[in-house]
């Protein structure tokens, strides 16, 4: 018999990614990337600084150039490989990514009138436009209807479904009342594929209906029209627009429409599995069971577990989210994570560029970082430069360097930087332990994750546990291929097919306890400084905070 394969589509926040995946093995025969368009790689800026955009025409071309591609260089590297062997489809995207669609369920920005208008287009996950809105949604919630907020970590976020679209009525409401509706990128993908992206044949996946829209088949699926209203009528009488269908990644939207066949190669009618966020789909790529903690580390880091659905669990404060089926069918998806990482390092590169293009790079910095000692720098910085997503879930915060002096180095500031970021994810990992969710196994998967040592390490030292890495390199997309393989019946479920498609890569990064002892007393200093300018409820002194960085860094230098 000859093999099968799938296709994983991964759109990323710059570009999007075909994989082709073995379906019985997990090997990854061919990719192809693809960078959008329009905008600065990719993203359509203004003066505003939480304004961020994607046109949809990108999400079109994307996929027919990388699947074109990738197909022709499967036939290179696979003997006598044909497109035909290729069974079912699925795709993961950013989120959350709503963009307004016409009573065609197509893309307002397709619309003459709105062609160069950014509200008409994708407001991309990293759009903080809607903050004003996301303070007022919490605090209705949180008067009527508190369990709304419960399921999402008790407070609602300005990167969110509901959030975006409030501000979209309140500032551009030529654009609002022209939408029919509004629809994830990880739901309109999928309905591209398979010409169901009109509102009687769409089908919504409920990781990203659960995570960001407030989506509960406990309350009847997305928040009440009472609700809605409260925060402005049209907003009430959207609801009654919005997809009922909702699905996890286990069920299939439809098959490859005659039109996308010819345009890609592929076989018409194969099956596309209903879209999930890329970082749900990469802890599946990543093997994620109960008590593994995955951590897709990028430009920013999400943080996936999961629970038996079988079993009570608590609700987490500071999550973005607690869903039914949003990563595993049978499991409950619970989703943190840190607004900016990879972010934070490119902006100290490429923003501020410290010693020049040579000097100041990754590469450079890494070097000088690597032969310090922890606590040698006497900095402490917070990792807040786009805000805060979990546990504080509040965007109007702010990075914070502590510690510099006359005599503060780029490699200096840089190794601080990256250890603000661990500082973070502990934080995290404190908060799944502090409610019950035990992290037994952290695995992490990305192109930092990949590529930086460095970075492991520190996370090792800081979280005092051993750092795994996922064997893939694009464990985004093959969660999504994976998708496609349980959807198209070359595996009975997720659990096989996790099992036959993923693994680990054999180097652990494992915490030096002397390192992790020193990390040990900065990470107080860390919480303080966290809960000083994160807090209402914080009542204490910093004064001390300075003062013991620097008998830290004395020690470290003796």
């Amino acid at each position: 018999m000859s093999a099968k394969y799938t296709v994983g589509l991964d759109y990323g926040t710059n570009s999007v990614r075909a994989l082709v995946v073995n379906t019985a093995n997990g090997r990854e025969v061919a990719t192809a990337v693809w960078g959008y368009e329009h905008g600065e790689a990719g993203v359509i800026l203004s003066r505003d600084p939480n304004l961020a955009r994607q046109h949809p025409a990108d999400y079109i071309k994307g996929a027919e150039v990388t699947i074109k591609k990738a197909i022709a260089e499967a036939k290179k590297a696979v003997k006598g490989f044909s497109a035909d062997q290729i069974v079912g489809i699925g795709v993961d995207t950013t989120g959350s990514t709503p963009l307004p669609v016409d009573a065609k369920g197509q893309p307002l920005a397709f619309d003459k009138r709105f062609a160069k208008n950014p509200a008409a287009m994708a407001w991309l996950w990293k759009d903080h436009t809607g903050v004003a809105e996301a303070v007022e949604i919490t605090a209705l919630a949180r008067k009527i209807r508190p369990r709304y907020l419960a399921k999402c970590g008790g407070t609602y976020s300005s990167e969110w479904f509901w959030s975006k679209i409030l501000h979209c009525l309140r500032t551009s409401p030529k654009v609002f009342n022209a939408a029919h509706s509004w629809v994830e990128l990880a739901d309109y993908v999928p309905a591209a594929l398979t010409g169901t992206e009109a509102p009687a044949r769409l089908t919504a996946g409920v990781c990203a209906a659960g995570h960001k829209a407030m989506y509960n088949k406990n309350w009847g699926g997305y928040p009440d029209k009472e609700f809605l209203s409260q925060l402005g009528p049209k907003l009430g009488e959207l609801r009654d627009r919005l997809c009922p269908r909702v699905r996890a990644i286990d069920s299939a939207v439809g098959g490859l429409t005659a039109g996308w066949s010819r345009k890609t190669g592929l076989p018409a009618g194969i099956l596309v599995a209903v879209g999930a966020f890329d970082a749900h789909l990469g802890a599946v790529g990543s093997g994620v069971t109960p008590g593994v903690l995955v951590k897709i580390i990028g430009t920013s880091t999400c943080d996936i577990s999961v629970w038996p659905n079988t079993e009570n669990l608590a609700d987490v404060p500071g999550l973005c989210g607690i869903v039914n089926g949003s990563v595993l069918p049978g499991y409950f998806g619970l989703e943190a994570g840190q607004s900016a990482v990879g972010d934070i390092f490119n902006w100290f590169v490429n923003y501020l560029q410290p010693g020049g293009k040579k000097a100041g790079s990754h590469e450079e910095l890494t070097k000088g970082a690597a032969k310090l000692q922890p606590g040698e720098s006497g900095l402490l910085a917070l990792d807040w430069n786009n805000g805060n997503r979990t546990i504080l879930v509040d965007q109007r915060l702010t990075g914070l360097l502590v510690g510099q002096t006359l005599y503060t180095t780029p490699a200096e500031i840089y190794r601080a930087l990256i250890e603000a970021t661990a500082y973070g994810a502990l934080t995290i990992i404190n908060r799944f332990e502090e409610y019950g969710v035990k992290v037994e196994q952290v695995l992490n998967c990305g192109g930092i994750a990949e590529k930086s040592p460095l970075v492991m390490q520190i996370y090792a030292d800081v979280t005092g546990r051993p750092m795994k890495i996922s064997r893939s390199a694009q464990t985004c997309a093959l969660g999504a291929a994976i998708a496609g393989a349980v959807v198209a019946g070359a595996h009975k479920d997720f659990a096989s097919a996790q099992k036959a498609m993923t693994g680990l890569k054999p180097r652990v990064f494992r915490p030096d306890p002397k390192a992790h002892a020193v990390y040990r007393g900065l990470y107080a200093l860390y919480k303080q400084c966290h809960d000083a300018f994160g807090t209402k409820e914080w009542n204490g002194n910093l004064y001390g905070v300075m003062k013991q960085l620097v008998e830290i860094r004395s020690q470290a230098r003796k």
